[in-house]
């Protein structure tokens, strides 16, 4: 027989204790268990928001912006500048413009210069001109100079910088203009030279370009101004602009696209020379000022068109300077005299700008430039010619040129 003691202290105790301890063990396991679950349900629950909030919010940016939009073309229809000066502009900046690193900054305008140093010459006698320089465009030097500074009535090459601004401004050179009687009227009652278009003639911007320049035609000039700005008026605002952007307007102001004559119509032959390098930087006006002959389109009052020439490279092309002419233009009214400015290139590439001005004739202001280029540039064979032989030389061109008239 088992005592009572012994069995509960050596069967039913460990027993009890070892249920006892498998009972805890498993309560902690299902308790974990839970935990888990709990856990995991949490973050379940707490991205299903977070998503429902992202879309939220991206929905109600997408509904902001196509509210924008539609705001921005109503209020475009109804009044253009209300919608570009609303608030409306901050949002289209901040989702719709590039940022400002982006964005292209214009170039800034070139202002065109040359400097004097120890070496600049003065001209000698041969030179007529009373106002003159020439000057070095690939050193920006000014080689020679006489009165340069000196504020002077630039005639008709004020055409130079007409050519210059209406060629910054036209995109279609066989765009059509129609000559009224307006401007007709204008260059006959200055006395100017013209072109020869008739009143309602239909011709193209390009015959206007090579009209301004070549004949020096007044009817072409005031065209291509009221072509290029709407009238005369605006586009020689234009044209003072052009020179302060250039650097220019504290010693040059003009009137007119011509070259009548103004007391406040002015430059100097330095300023004359920055206008023409900057003319012969822009290809287009480069292509005109350097064109010998030319003839314009056909109209129905000018079927064959009209043949026209640059009267400097004409009377200059023969004469031998150690140069080649690539432009040039040449102008008179009584206040300034006979004047011309020209643009030539040596055989090694380097070119050069001469202005002759208040010279003693057309045909003396030619052979200024002749002188200046021969002086410079062909010293080998450069010996001063006298009064009495350039005038022989003069009477000779101007016969070959009767000649060549005749034959026309």
């Amino acid at each position: 027989m088992i005592e009572d003691s012994q069995y509960s202290k050596d069967v039913l105790y460990p027993e009890l204790m070892d249920r006892l301890d498998t009972e805890d063990i498993e309560r902690k396991k299902r308790a974990a268990l839970r935990a888990i679950r709990r856990r995991k349900r949490r973050k379940k629950l707490l991205l299903k928001l977070y998503v429902r909030i992202g879309v939220l919010f991206f929905g109600l940016i997408a509904a902001i912006f196509l509210i924008f939009i539609t705001v921005r073309k109503i209020m475009s229809l109804k009044n253009p500048e209300i919608a570009n000066e609303s608030l409306f502009g901050v949002i289209e900046h901040v989702f719709v413009e590039e940022s400002p690193e982006e964005e292209e900054e214009e170039p800034e305008p070139i202002v065109y210069s040359a400097f004097p140093n120890e070496f600049t010459k003065g001209f000698g006698e041969d030179v007529t001109g009373q106002f003159a320089i020439l000057v070095d465009v690939n050193n920006d030097t000014i080689l020679a100079q006489r009165e340069a500074n000196t504020r002077m009535y630039p005639a008709s090459m004020t055409k130079v910088l007409t050519l210059l601004v209406a060629a910054e401004h036209v995109n279609d050179l066989d765009d059509k203009f129609t000559i009224d009687m307006d401007i007709l009227s204008y260059s006959y009652n200055h006395d100017c030279s013209m072109v020869g278009f008739q009143e309602n003639e239909v011709v193209t911007v390009r015959d206007l370009l090579y009209g301004t320049i070549l004949p020096s035609g007044a009817d072409a000039a005031i065209g291509l101004a009221c072509y290029v700005a709407g009238s005369h008026e605006a586009f020689v605002e234009m044209m003072n602009q052009k020179l302060q952007e250039l650097g220019l307007s504290d010693s040059a102001h003009f009137t007119n696209c011509v070259g009548l004559y103004d007391d406040d119509h002015y430059c100097t032959a330095y300023d004359m020379a920055m206008i023409m390098e900057a003319a012969m930087d822009n290809e287009l006006c480069r292509q005109v000022l350097g064109t010998r002959k030319y003839t314009t389109s056909s109209t129905a009052l000018h079927p064959n068109g009209i043949e026209i020439s640059n009267l400097f490279l004409r009377r200059i092309e023969d004469k031998d300077c150690g140069v080649e002419f690539m432009g040039g233009k040449t102008g008179y009214v009584h206040e300034s005299g006979n004047c011309a400015v020209s643009y030539a290139v040596t055989p090694d590439g380097n070119a050069y700008i001469c202005v002759i001005a208040n010279a003693m004739g057309n045909w003396r202001c030619i052979y200024d430039h002749v002188a200046v280029y021969k002086q410079f540039f062909d010293t080998a064979d450069y010996v001063p010619s006298s009064a009495a032989e350039i005038e022989d030389q003069i009477e000779q061109d101007r016969n070959e040129e009767a000649v060549e008239k005749a034959n026309e």
